[in-house]
């Protein structure tokens, strides 16, 4: 059955989720309050980069199925269920900032004249879903017959149309069998197609993806910190972690060395976790958060501190040329991006640093000049680093780029790049819980 739906939110989890629930075959409306991003939907444009939404979000906005407003009243009642996809940042505290969902509530509530199921997708403190419905009971004409449920979101950037298409779960956190039964309507496509679903309370359905995110960043820190102790005994991380892959209780993803994680989930997402279980008296894990979160800012500035030790000990006045800007391949998104930390720490010191990326555009900043090739990027330099693993750095040929530095000197803060190709090119390879040589 096809249904009305409202998508609240627009950014990158809204927008995905407004094209992905169009390629369901449901009737969507994405609302957001800047009126320039709705004319750029509108239009069949993205104004993020994410694999293969753009094609999509032509062809549904071409034929109606799918269109974008900033107007409240287009969906209050038009709507069968309304998702909420806003940003929930984090505040100075390091708690979840919920002003752009409360605004939103605040904003549909007095419009709301009927029975309605609304649904979110953010990532959120737990509890927050019955703050949430009490919220828009209190405000809205409907009174108790607004129900909220929640959805969480998994997709990772870069991969994220594919994992709303074909996600590999789904978390229905529900109190109603109506609820239940809109939900499986909505997604009836993946459901055919076996995906597992987890039908739950709403108190766990929130956990669940703070739970998540918290563990996948768990695995990132502990292969950090054994990257750590490999540099320290001699050993070799990757290797080290190969081994541990194959065990099928730890596997070998997200345990991938490097410069560690960032982006707009992770951080955050872990850090609002910590003091919520602080509010509910369990240390254990807000502490245990914390260790993670301090392995992962060590990452940043023990590279910053490696290029600074390969430039010489002082790199005032030196240039650096940053290969990536983007927090990980596969989109331009900077928040959060450990590469420009790296960036930042390197200016602060006295560095000359210029980055390229193929994606992320950056704003004027002091400090950086962004350059429009890796050539460029690398012309000059006294020391290279390789920060965001894009496919095409991988691919580079270090011959005629050692025609272009100062000094072959490359540190793989991903630790993707193919040791013996940069070796007998002539370079110095450093890698982070690896040994230089091979």
């Amino acid at each position: 059955m096809t249904l009305r739906l409202s998508v609240i939110g627009t950014n990158y989890l809204g927008a995905t989720h407004a094209v992905g629930l169009a390629e369901f075959g449901h009737h969507v409306i994405g609302v957001d309050i800047d009126p320039h991003r709705v004319k750029t939907l509108n239009s069949g444009q993205s104004h993020i980069f994410e694999i293969g939404l753009e094609p999509l979000l032509e062809r549904h906005t071409a034929t109606g199925r799918l269109r974008f407003t900033t107007d409240y009243s287009q969906i209050a009642d038009w709507a069968d269920v309304h998702f909420l996809a806003l940003g929930t940042p984090s505040a100075a505290s390091g708690a979840a900032d919920l002003s752009q969902l409360y605004a939103a509530v605040d904003t549909l509530a007095p419009l709301l004249t009927k029975a309605t199921l609304v649904v979110g997708k953010s990532t959120v403190p737990v509890g927050t879903a019955m703050q949430l419905e009490q919220r828009l009971r209190e405000g809205s004409p409907a009174g108790d017959a607004i129900e909220v449920a929640w959805n969480p979101e998994f997709l990772r950037e870069g991969h994220a149309v594919d994992d709303t298409l074909q996600p590999d779960r789904l978390v229905f956190g529900i109190h109603s069998q109506h609820a239940l039964e809109l939900l499986e309507e909505i997604y009836a496509i993946p459901l055919t197609e076996a995906t597992p679903v987890v039908r739950c309370d709403i108190a766990t359905a929130e956990l669940i993806k703070a739970a998540a995110n918290s563990f996948l960043a768990t695995k990132i820190s502990f292969i950090n910190a054994m990257a750590r102790m490999c540099q320290a005994a001699g050993g070799d991380v990757s290797l080290l972690a190969d081994a541990l892959g194959y065990d099928k209780r730890i596997g070998r993803e997200f345990l991938s060395a490097g410069l560690g994680f960032g982006g707009g989930c992770l951080p955050k997402d872990i850090a609002a976790l910590a003091v919520r279980a602080r509010e509910l008296g369990v240390y254990e894990l807000s502490d245990f958060i914390a260790s993670v979160e301090a392995i992962n800012d060590r990452q940043r500035t023990e590279l910053a501190e490696l290029a600074i030790g390969q430039a010489g000990g002082d790199v005032h006045g030196k240039r650096i040329a940053v290969l990536g800007a983007a927090f990980k391949p596969g989109t331009d998104d900077t928040r959060n991006s450990p590469a420009l930390t790296v960036a930042d720490y390197l200016h602060a010191c006295g560095a000359e640093v210029r980055i390229y990326d193929p994606q992320a555009h950056l704003q004027p900043r002091e400090g950086f000049t962004q350059v429009a090739s890796i050539e460029q990027a690398m012309l000059g330099a006294d020391v290279v680093l390789h920060l965001t693993e894009w496919p095409e750095f991988r691919q580079l040929d270090p011959q005629p780029l050692g025609e272009l530095v100062k000094s072959k000197i490359i540190i793989d803060g991903r630790l993707k790049l193919h040791g013996p190709t940069w070796i007998n090119a002539g370079w110095k390879l450093v890698q982070i819980g690896r040994p230089e040589t091979f």
